[in-house]
Order: structure tokens, then sequence, then C-alpha cells
């Protein structure tokens, strides 16, 4: 007997699927053949494929932006918080793929508007770390696009050439460093 899919079983390789092929590879029948289901699970849960990659962009949006501020949010001092949110970030490179496919994305009228508030949530949350660091205004707007572009960049650089990014304690260490200075 096949094992019964939900809606949840079918997010989450979606997710997979876009991290390793892009916003393309959210396409019903290569999803059920990947989890051993027929379409018509899919379709019991989504009424279409657009409905499925909406639900999927919501995970990401969850996952990868609300549920890490949560977590961030647990450490005690802004420093421990921005520390901790460039560590747990560029640790992972399955993240930094679905970061990269949704960037590749981006005019895709589905991707669009998750990808702008995502973002936006990002930036403003970064701007709160840094006006609590004492950064004040513009300056801790500008430091918090800064430290995405970073992120950004590092993700890049851990899916292209990983090999690069050696000595990541060290690297988030000059990272945290060169994002909080005053000099």
């Amino acid at each position: 007997m096949t094992k019964r899919r939900t809606k949840d079983d079918w997010t989450a390789v979606a997710l997979e699927a876009l991290a390793e092929g892009g916003v393309t590879a959210v396409a019903v029948e290569p999803l059920a053949a990947r989890i051993g289901a027929t379409k018509g699970s899919a379709y019991w849960h989504f009424p279409n494929r657009e409905a499925l990659l909406k639900a999927t962009l919501e995970r990401w949006e969850r996952e990868h932006t609300e549920a890490v501020i949560e977590l961030v949010e647990a450490r005690s001092t802004p420093m421990d918080k921005l520390r901790t949110l460039f560590a747990y970030v560029l640790e992972d490179p399955a993240a930094s793929a679905i970061e990269l496919a949704m960037l590749a994305a981006k005019d895709d009228p589905a991707v669009a508007p998750v990808l702008n508030r995502v973002t936006e949530r990002r930036i403003a949350y970064l701007e709160e770390l840094f006006a609590a660091l004492g950064f004040v205004g513009e300056v801790a707007h500008h430091r918090a696009v800064l430290a995405y572009s970073v992120y950004l960049g590092q993700a890049q650089l851990l899916i292209a050439a990983p090999h690069v990014v050696t000595g990541r304690r060290a690297l988030l260490e000059d990272t945290i460093a060169a994002v909080v200075s005053r000099g």
C-alpha cells in the first residue's frame, strides 16, 4: 500500500526540486515520481501547479525567514543575534541553493511578490539589529543592506565555489567585524 502524501510532503519535495532546478522544476509529474505518488495525489491537495508553487514559496518564506528570525530572537544581545543569524544562514548549502533559485526566478509572477516580501522583511530585521547595536537611521539601513549583500554573495560562493569558503568560523567573525565596524 502506498503511503498517503500530505500537503507538507508535496511542498517539501517541491522545495528540494526548486533548490536543484529552479522554479520550472516544480512540476507535478516529476515531483510525483520523486516521492512515489500519483499526480492525483498532488491534485487532491492543490488544484493546479500554480497552487503547489504558491504553497512551496510560502513554506520557503516561513522556514527560511520567519523561523530563522524566531530562532535568532531567542538570543540575548544584538551582537549574539547577529552572530547567530550569520552562522545559521551560512552553514546550509541547500538553503543557499534555494536562495539562488529564488533570485534567478525574480521575474516569475509567483516568485516576485514573495521574494520582495522576504527581502524587505530580512533587511528590516537586520536594520533592527543594527539599530540595537547603536547605528542610527540611514546608517542602520545601509549596514543591513551590506550584511544582506554579504549573505547573498556567500550563498553564491557556497554553491559555485565552496572550496573558496574555507575557515567558515574565521570568515564569520571577519564578516561580523566588517559589518559592525565604526571605522
